[in-house]
Parts: C-alpha cells; sequence; structure tokens
C-alpha cells in the first residue's frame, strides 16, 4: 500500500503570516494536531503543531532556567525559546526542518519514519508543493477498514493455518 492511498488531501494549512491565535483556530474546528505551513503557491516552509503551542508566557508555562544553568546555555537557544513562548505569527513558532515523504513511497516507508523521528504526521509534497497529508490517524483510519468484520479471529490450528497461508499467497 502507498501513501497516496492513505493521505489525506485537500490539506488545511496555514501561511507562516497567520497569527498563532489563527493556526489554533484552525486546529480546533478541524480537530487536528498540527498544520503544515505552507506559502501562498503551496510551498511547504514549515509545520506548526500543538507541541510548538505548549511553552506561552500566556500559560506561564515558558522555560525557567536558573540564572547558573542559564550560564551553560547558548545565547542561541535561550533567544529561541523567548521567541518561541512570545511569538505572535507562526512563522516564529514553527519548525522549519520537516520530514517529508513522496505519494508513492510505501506506507512501511512512513511508519518507520514516524517511529524513527517521534512525529505523528509526514506531509506529502510533490515537486516541493504540498499535495496531501499522512498522518497517524489516517493509518488507524484504514487499519479498522482492513480488519475483518465483527472482529472475527481464527482460534483453532487449522483455521490459523489456512490464515497464514492465505496471507503468505497474497504477499507472494
Amino acid at each position: 500500500m502507498l501513501v497516496e492511498d492513505v493521505m489525506t488531501a485537500p490539506v488545511v494549512g496555514v501561511k507562516p503570516s497567520a497569527s498563532i491565535e489563527e493556526a489554533a483556530a484552525l486546529m480546533l474546528a478541524h480537530r487536528i494536531s498540527g498544520l503544515p505551513v505552507v506559502e501562498g503557491d503551496g510551498t511547504l516552509v514549515g509545520m506548526v503543531t500543538e507541541g510548538d503551542f505548549l511553552r506561552r508566557t500566556e500559560l506561564g508555562t515558558e522555560h525557567k532556567r536558573s540564572r547558573w544553568l542559564e550560564f551553560f546555555v547558548s545565547p542561541g537557544k535561550v533567544a529561541d525559546d523567548y521567541v518561541n513562548s512570545h511569538g505572535r505569527k507562526v512563522e516564529e513558532v514553527m519548525s522549519t526542518d520537516v520530514v517529508t515523504v513522496r505519494r508513492d513511497a510505501p506506507l512501511e516507508e512512513v511508519v518507520e519514519t514516524m517511529g524513527r523521528r517521534h512525529i505523528k504526521r509526514l506531509p506529502v509534497v510533490e515537486n516541493g508543493k504540498l499535495v496531501g497529508i499522512v498522518a497517524r490517524s489516517d493509518l488507524l483510519r484504514t487499519l479498522a477498514r482492513k480488519l475483518p468484520a465483527g472482529g472475527a479471529v481464527a482460534t483453532d490450528d487449522d483455521r490459523i493455518r489456512a490464515a497464514i497461508m492465505a496471507e503468505l499467497g497474497r504477499q507472494s
């Protein structure tokens, strides 16, 4: 099975210049936990997720370090933390090192990448343009369609053997 068989398209996205309030409202309205950040021409430039909104001044959850610990943290890291906790635009809080996938990639590659990189969604890109997204929920939805109706599971040895042989026959 390929990415294009399970991906969600069209994709709900947000422009880099959008406010974090707009991005949060989009996520809530569509019941999603992350948004691709796209330019007007469809070029993917980043991702913004619920995780990007966790360390916020408004929530009182920004990084707080003791004075002596700040001595060991690079000035760049302190500046990045400040921008993430105080930023007003998506482009100030989004991740720019986005892992993407091709629409013709096998699902095995998607699952491997998600597990190895600890990510929940992969934008699907073609020629630099966003064409879809595959999330864990897409994989779960596909699994639910593939499961036998009524939870029927082989319980005796002969039926288990027959099920294994049938599955092996499909893979060859």
